[in-house]
């Protein structure tokens, strides 16, 4: 793993913090903030796509009713929220951004009194729970984002049960050298330092003590993701009259430019990956 900068918990959390609103003003209001797994370059349903990104992390982690889910990272709650009504697991979703908790216990009232979930603030790298409370913990990219990834995996390994699954995906920094338009509008954009290579992210989980790590790449779908943000982003600066909220969603929409041509130089990836704790 290497750097690009030097960003600490507090720079990702203060971006987050004041950056949700104008991201769920052009991406999606309801708070799905991650990447989709499209069905091809034709599928633009982006609403779709990220929940086939959920529902696939969830069958290949064995999420049922009987489960305790931590959501590592879990921003807006979509995805946690997402699991308890599918599946009927309980659980719980722990984020650095007090303003992304307060829009999942917003999200979580709205909802009802029938899901067995809950949201806390938090960080990746000092759990506020025991060992071995959760039977799964699950995270939506999110996890590069920690400045100390080895303390959130220990973390991690730590509250889950003996047997108990990890199933996340997350981007990834596929090579050492990150040009300067990578690292602009990749990486310091959302204050990430830098990551894991697809196999890097494999043997960072087996140092961690994890077991039967499966990791796959998910590059094609993250191209597909940006491209179709982009286009919405761009739609919505044309029709947005606040001239702040215009210039903030046109940038966005041309750092999605770049980030795809980030991918294509393999300065930057996707990859999804399950692992399990020792019973």
């Amino acid at each position: 793993m290497s750097t690009t900068s030097q960003f600490t918990e507090r720079d990702v959390s203060e971006f987050f913090d004041q950056t949700t609103q104008t991201y769920l003003s052009f991406w999606d209001s309801e708070g799905v903030l991650h990447t989709g797994y499209f069905a091809g370059e034709d599928d633009i349903d982006y609403h779709a796509a990220a929940d086939r990104t959920s529902d696939i992390l969830a069958d290949d982690a064995g999420i049922d009713a009987t489960s305790n889910v931590l959501d590592v990272g879990c921003g807006c709650g979509n995805f946690l929220l997402r699991l308890a009504g599918r599946t009927g697991c309980r659980g719980e979703g722990l984020d650095l951004s007090i303003e992304r908790i307060r829009f999942a216990e917003q999200r979580r009232a709205e909802r009802g009194t029938g899901l067995d979930v809950s949201f806390r603030h938090g960080s990746a790298t000092a759990m506020p729970y025991a060992d071995g409370t959760f039977t799964h913990v699950v995270s939506q990219d999110a996890l590069f984002l920690v400045p100390e990834k080895p303390r959130s995996h220990a973390e991690m390994f730590r509250v889950l049960a003996p047997g108990g699954v990890l199933a996340v995906s997350d981007f990834l920094q596929p090579t050492e050298r990150i040009g300067e338009a990578a690292r602009r509008h990749v990486y310091d954009r959302v204050r990430w330092n830098g990551g894991y290579s697809l196999d890097g992210y494999r043997r960072a989980l087996s140092e961690a003590g994890f077991v039967d790590v499966v990791a796959r790449s998910l590059d094609a779908h993250i191209r597909q993701t940006y491209r179709v943000l982009g286009r919405a982003a761009r739609e919505r600066a044309a029709s947005t009259t606040d001239e702040a909220a215009r210039t903030w969603i046109g940038n966005f929409a041309d750092s999605c430019d770049e980030i795809q041509a980030a991918i294509d130089r393999g300065e930057f990836g996707w990859g999804m990956f399950v692992a399990r704790k020792p019973a």
